[in-house]
């Protein structure tokens, strides 16, 4: 197996997360010897991953040379939720240079979904996004080998069980690719350019069609042997609840996501106590986890409560979590972050009120700052990483 010399991988990444540096200053901030410097940014404009930026301003006496990453690098990040796909394609620097994002059904499997991806990615290229992609990266909705690359028998996502994600991408594209799952992508990006930035112990919970934690430990995202810790949209808090799709009963998922919120919504309307549901179903002939967060904000007394009873759910989940692991912060994520503030009150009580005083003496409990963003964000990062490292 081939060995990566980190200290390769700090240059790049340092020359990736804060644009044009000095030679000077890079050998002074990685502590490199000036002559192993020079050695190894020669080897990378060679390489195609290192260009030169003009002069640095003068430190007194000979100007240094200012050295980015080279602007022609493209890499593509993909985050496929249960009913999403979101592309972008961005530079060295991480900014989007082409970004899609269309409704689609992860249940219609793996050849319907990658193919849509490809051919997202192609148009990317014919607009002139793109002369040829670095590394791909990729988040999928349920447990990742991350080893492998591929999905290992994921409860929402039928057909995708050991399906090679990876070496098709890499086929397909000529380019290396990385897969995680969703959760994990998204806290990569929040860690990286959100609210969490920089803070090495952390929870990232999304909460949308499925409710999923990424876990940051010591600065690192913890994914488990099998890659599926943090999955705790299927720990059980209802023995009577409803089938979840796992096949168990009463899972965090199966009461409290989006399509839980929506039978929950449906059957207030049924029971005749909620105007505002009542008023949307009839405008739009359904109701949704949207139309719950709409009517708390109009003072709807049964939306709220939906939302309290699931955030207590959530909460006590997370109660455990936090006298386990001790973090320092936990992000709230995912397409029902929307529920806002009333959500985010109920879950901090729950944690507050369960958890050890220790561990939540000053614990925030935040939205994510990156929003929708998280997920490609993330897969930005991994794809340039694995890139950095494949050149190291």
């Amino acid at each position: 197996m081939r060995t990566v010399d980190p200290l390769h991988v700090r240059l790049l990444r340092l020359l990736r997360d804060e644009g044009a540096v000095s030679r000077a200053e890079l050998a002074d901030r990685l502590q490199m010897p000036r002559p192993r410097l020079l050695a190894e940014l020669e080897r990378l404009v060679g390489l195609g991953y290192v260009a030169e930026a003009g002069l640095a301003a003068s430190r007194g006496g000979r100007r240094s040379t200012l050295v980015e990453l080279n602007p022609r690098l493209r890499f593509a990040a993909v985050d496929l939720g249960a009913s999403s796909i979101d592309v972008e394609v961005v530079n060295g620097r991480l900014e989007p240079v082409a970004a899609y994002a269309e409704p689609a059904d992860i249940r219609s499997g793996p050849k319907v979904i990658l193919h849509r991806v490809n051919e997202l990615l192609h148009k990317a290229r014919v607009e002139g996004a793109y002369e040829r992609l670095d590394a791909i990266g990729i988040g999928v909705p349920g447990p990742v080998s991350f080893r492998d690359g591929v999905p290992v028998s994921p409860p929402i996502m039928p057909g995708w069980d050991r399906y090679p994600v990876r070496e098709l991408l890499t086929r397909e594209h000529g380019c290396p690719a990385v897969v995680d799952n969703d959760v994990n992508i998204m806290a990569i990006g929040e860690r990286h350019g959100g609210v969490a930035r920089s803070v090495d112990d952390f929870l990232f919970i999304k909460i949308g069609t499925g409710i999923g934690c990424g876990i940051y430990l010591n600065g690192q995202v913890y994914r488990g042997t099998d890659g599926c810790a943090g999955d705790i949209g299927h720990i059980q808090v209802d023995p009577n609840g409803p089938m979840c799709s796992c096949g168990n009963l009463g899972c965090l998922e199966a009461v409290f996501s989006g399509a839980a919120l929506a039978r929950e919504a449906a059957a207030a309307v049924r029971a005749g106590t909620s105007p505002a549901l009542a008023e949307r179903l009839a405008a739009g002939g359904a109701v949704t986890a949207l139309d719950v967060a709409q009517g708390a904000v109009e003072g709807d007394v049964t939306c709220i409560q939906l939302i309290r009873v699931g955030g207590r759910r959530v909460g006590s989940i997370l109660a455990g979590l936090v006298s386990f692991t001790n973090p320092s912060m936990i992000v709230i994520g995912g397409g029902l972050a929307q529920l806002g503030h009333i959500l985010l009150a109920e879950i901090r009580s729950v944690v507050y009120r369960r958890s050890l005083p220790l561990a939540t003496g000053n614990l925030p409990v935040v939205l994510s700052e990156l929003g929708p963003r998280a997920g490609v964000a993330g897969a930005a990062v991994l794809a340039s990483d694995l890139a950095f490292g494949e050149a190291a």
